[in-house]
């Protein structure tokens, strides 16, 4: 069921009253119902793998408390990985995979024949299969308790605000609202209803606004070049923003209005003033799952330099891996690994430059550069993201860099004037708001005005969505890993 959707419009509600309706040892009930109902909305046999994936994990965090051989418990903990990863590996991977061993094999003179599998990949299999291996992995640590109520334990993986794009949360921050008994507070809801709004107005008034202009050049890359190819990419920069945030600001709002607290996902990331900032704004929950659970436990930065960097570079390979099976993502991962290794070497030089020619690091002049060579760096790699495939990608790059003063009649991208204007209107309209924000979340801003401002806002926000809203079955992107 997508967020964008009159399905979700009804549907949540309904949830919502019943919830604080029932008595408190059923609601627990009541939510697992509801997600397995959202979940099977989209393609209902897959939720078997869920099921699957569940029932391991439930056993392993009991096997892995209960076990004092320390040998035995690390077995425990490696199958339970095993079970996720290889799901994982099946649906997202297999192909993938196949086609790479197929060309290798022809490369070396020999012939492998492969069946390929003819699935779909479950949606948000990545997002909640990450979940699960959190759970297992800090019952082994010691840090959280095996949960032995089932249906709370599946409740913690199939949370329906979060159970198809995160945030990735963190058992030890799920688990125990699951027994909590949430009173319905007014102020609760009006929290949680202006992070849906907001959220919504990202996704359906900014994101789906932009994605045509982006579709037209990255699915046609022959056809355009220079400052089409370049503001279609800076287009897609705050598609992806928007769509992604856009999904994040509405779980955290649904799961607010029923008193649960998710964590932030995103801290306006695009006035991040290098690349190591950026990455601890944007998808915070999956960059923290990567630190906590494969960084540290490569050494971090408590080895020596030189394999410190590698540990960035193997987090960033992986990570872009993680996002899809593509050599693209691969490549897109390890660019934000290279910049950061590089930002990392380079950053005593760039300050002693900086104050060379007498820019003051706290100066908004430095400020502005920096966040403008950020802003350029993460826009070009999201090209590596966007691409249909490597030789689109050369392709871009390539049509990108063939700038001529023709090209700036970009009205050619294929919508009319007002429509193409708009895009900048609300882009401008929403960095705004992230001006404003730069002290405070959104409810903090807000709950800091008067009722006449507040109220005004709410009704300028609903009327944009509702005017300037693209509605229709737009999937958000994240969806598919």
């Amino acid at each position: 069921m997508l967020f964008n959707s009159l399905s979700f419009l009804l549907f949540f509600p309904i949830v919502a009253v019943i919830y604080f309706m029932l008595p408190y040892r059923f609601r627990w009930a009541w939510l697992l119902a509801a997600s397995c109902y959202f979940y099977m909305f989209f393609k209902a046999v897959y939720i078997l793998i869920l099921f699957f994936t569940i029932i391991i994990d439930y056993f392993a965090g009991i096997l892995l408390e209960n076990e004092t051989n320390k040998q035995r418990k690390r077995w425990w903990l490696i199958m339970s990985l095993i079970a996720n990863i290889g799901v994982l590996a099946v649906f997202k991977y297999y192909n993938f995979l196949n086609t790479n061993i197929s060309g290798l094999s022809s490369l070396l003179g020999q012939h492998v024949n492969i069946p390929y599998l003819k699935i779909l990949l479950p949606i948000g299999l990545s997002f909640h299969t990450f979940q699960a291996m959190s759970y297992t992995i800090e019952v082994y640590r010691g840090n959280q308790k095996a949960e032995r109520h089932f249906g709370i334990y599946a409740l913690y993986v199939m949370f329906f605000p979060q159970l198809v794009a995160g945030p990735i949360e963190r058992p030890q921050n799920m688990l125990h609202q699951f027994y909590e008994e949430h009173q319905f507070e007014y102020w609760r809801v009006v929290q949680g209803l202006r992070l849906i709004v907001w959220g919504m107005f990202k996704k359906v008034v900014i994101a789906d606004r932009l994605s045509p202009f982006v579709d037209l050049v990255y699915d046609h890359p022959h056809n355009y070049h220079g400052f089409q190819v370049i503001l279609a990419t800076i287009f897609f920069t705050f598609q992806i923003f928007c769509d992604f945030s856009g999904y994040s600001d509405i779980a955290l709002g649904t799961a607010e209005v029923m008193g649960f607290k998710l964590m932030l996902n995103f801290n306006r990331p695009y006035f991040s003033k290098s690349i190591s900032e950026f990455w601890k704004r944007w998808h915070i929950s999956l960059s923290t799952w990567f630190r906590d659970y494969l960084y540290f436990p490569l050494g971090g930065n408590r080895v020596s330099k030189t394999r410190s960097y590698l540990n960035q570079f193997i987090v960033f390979m992986i990570s872009g891996l993680w996002h899809g099976a593509n050599w693209t993502f691969v490549i897109w991962g390890t660019l934000h690994g290279t910049y950061m290794i590089i930002g990392n070497i380079t950053k005593a030089t760039r300050d002693r430059f900086s104050l060379g020619i007498g820019l003051k690091k706290a100066s908004g002049l430095n400020k502005l550069i920096e966040v403008s060579a950020t802003f350029a760096l993460v826009a070009f790699a999201w090209i590596f993201f966007r691409a249909a495939n490597f030789s689109d990608t050369i392709t871009i790059i390539k049509n990108g860099l063939q700038v001529s003063r023709a090209q700036l009649g970009i009205y050619i991208l294929g919508t009319d004037t007002y429509n193409f204007k708009l895009c900048f209107v609300f882009i401008l309209m929403m960095e705004a708001v992230h001006f404003l924000l730069r002290k405070g979340d959104l409810n903090y801003l807000l709950n800091k005005q008067p009722v006449f401002v507040r109220w005004l806002s709410y009704v300028i926000v609903l009327l944009l969505i509702v005017n300037f809203g693209i509605f229709g079955d737009h999937q958000f992107i994240y969806f598919q890993f």
